[in-house]
């Protein structure tokens, strides 16, 4: 266990944002790190439609965790991956439990919980950076770990309000009654 972004004053705010490593040396983790970095990156971009795209996505997620890529970005591919998994999938167990009002209720306030999303996660990187690198706070740590629950609250109801919102796009195929 080692801080991914020891020695940098810039990083402070995140405590060197802790990782580990099964990894003997780090230059070979760090090495590794970039490229399943930029292997769950890409993955996530251009392929994550595929048929069991979700769970390579959660594959690379782990494997990012064992070579040095801190807990937050696993978890959050991990997070990602497994709503990926749902992708062209029928959502049954969704349509029983989001029935009628709450269904509505929820698929309404989708943009909404996206943006609140898109704006924890920026707050958190590299917001909390920025407000510390010009302005230096005090109880940082406060604030980081407010924004980390926010950020990952915010992706959670995104992720419910999304299921809403595709349920109410997508009705499902009723077959037409028989005619006599």
């Amino acid at each position: 266990v080692f801080e991914s972004w020891a020695g940098s004053d810039l990083f402070r705010i995140l405590a060197g944002e802790p990782a580990l490593t099964i990894i003997p040396n780090l230059l070979v983790s760090g090495v590794l790190t970039i490229l399943f970095s930029l292997t769950l990156m890409i993955w996530a971009i251009w392929f994550v439609e595929r048929k069991h795209a979700g769970w390579v996505l959660i594959g690379l997620s782990l494997l990012l965790l064992l070579v040095g890529g801190g807990f937050g970005p696993p978890l959050l591919g991990t997070i990602v991956g497994a709503t990926a998994t749902r992708i062209h999938a029928p959502l049954r167990w969704w349509r029983t439990r989001l029935a009628g009002r709450p269904q509505q209720l929820l698929a309404a306030i989708w943009p909404w919980a996206f943006a609140a999303a898109v704006a924890a996660w920026l707050s958190l990187f590299p917001g909390t950076i920025v407000v510390d690198y010009f302005f230096g706070l005090e109880r940082q740590e406060l604030l980081v770990s407010l924004t980390i629950l926010v950020a990952f609250v915010s992706l959670l109801l995104a992720i419910v309000t999304a299921l809403a919102h595709d349920l109410r796009r997508v009705e499902p195929q009723r077959k037409p009654a028989l005619s006599s």
